[in-house]
């Protein structure tokens, strides 16, 4: 899903497409350092999106917590030594929201970082993603004067849209809660149960939006980045500016599904951080701002969930 919005935002800009090199999973095993160093090799880009994770919603998070730590931690290593190996100077890192404190101040400031205990469903995921800005952060300030690196890193809030992984278990909310309605519906469930209790507050991004925050950053003259960055500081946050409860987005949904029954909710089952909202001023503040809203773009999911899923 980031990938293919970050490629289609290259396209808009008037990038050749023969001049965008990608790799899905199929051709390149970004966890394989020789296979990485290869690829790095053979095609020597002059900038690095470093859009690749292994990702997933609470459940995947609790189930697989060691592959998600240990994939996530080798897919950025090998990709950032490799990148800097073959010279490369541009190199933008994506993390996630979920590297701030679970009970951080809200709206979340990049300052947060590291300064409190992280929501333990998705430590290991959130603990990769904090190193990652870290290897960043240690390669700018070892190289930023010998070979003119630039590593930055963008945290968005949670992303949706075109691409989205729409899996019955191991999907993030939105599209779980996509599949989930319209399976009720064409079953004809009366009722759709939820984990949690719908309370949560949660940012949602559309991911062509994340994407043109991502190019926008990368293209940024070092000097005006610089200006508006805290001294080492590599990363900034990308948000939408504005949070809605994990109920309010499972109605918003139902009705543009066309799901008629109830929502209900398993309060035995985890809720994660209660909220995640973003301060994303720095990011406006350097000439970005979202342009797709929720219900905007909780329509095109939809409209990308059945034509992807062949469904009726």
């Amino acid at each position: 899903m980031v990938g293919s919005a970050i490629v289609r935002r290259l396209l808009a800009a008037g990038h050749p497409r023969d001049q965008i090199v990608t790799a899905s999973h199929q051709e390149l095993d970004l966890i394989e350092q020789a296979d990485v160093r290869r690829f790095f090799e053979q095609e020597r880009p002059d900038e690095v999106y470093v859009a690749a994770a292994k990702v997933g919603g609470i459940y995947a998070n609790n189930t697989y917590p060691a592959d998600f730590i240990y994939d996530n931690l080798m897919m950025e290593l090998n990709i950032v030594e490799a990148a800097f190996r073959t010279g490369v100077k541009k190199l933008l890192f994506l993390g996630s929201s979920c590297i701030y404190p679970k009970l951080a101040d809200q709206p979340i400031k990049e300052s947060a970082l590291l300064t409190s205990p992280l929501e333990p469903t998705n430590e290991p995921y959130a603990i990769a993603k904090i190193a990652g800005i870290k290897l960043c952060e240690s390669y700018n300030r070892q190289y930023c004067d010998s070979h003119g690196v630039d590593y930055r890193s963008v945290m968005p809030s949670n992303l949706y849209g075109v691409g989205d992984s729409y899996h019955p278990q191991n999907s993030h909310v939105i599209p779980a809660l996509i599949r989930r309605f319209h399976e009720a519906k064409v079953g004809g469930a009366s009722t759709v149960t939820l984990w949690g209790s719908g309370t949560p507050l949660r940012e949602f991004l559309y991911v062509d939006d994340m994407a043109a925050a991502s190019v926008h950053i990368m293209n940024l003259p070092r000097a005006v980045y610089k200006r508006l960055m805290p001294e080492g500081q590599s990363h900034i946050n990308v948000g939408y500016g504005s949070d809605v409860t994990i109920l309010g987005v499972a109605t918003i949904i139902s009705k543009i599904v066309g799901f008629n029954g109830s929502i209900d909710f398993d309060t035995s089952k985890p809720d994660g951080t209660p909220r995640k909202l973003m301060d994303s001023e720095v990011a406006r503040n350097l000439g970005w701002s979202p342009v797709v809203d929720l219900q905007q773009g909780l329509k095109l999911a939809y409209e990308d969930f059945l034509s992807r899923e062949k469904v009726a």
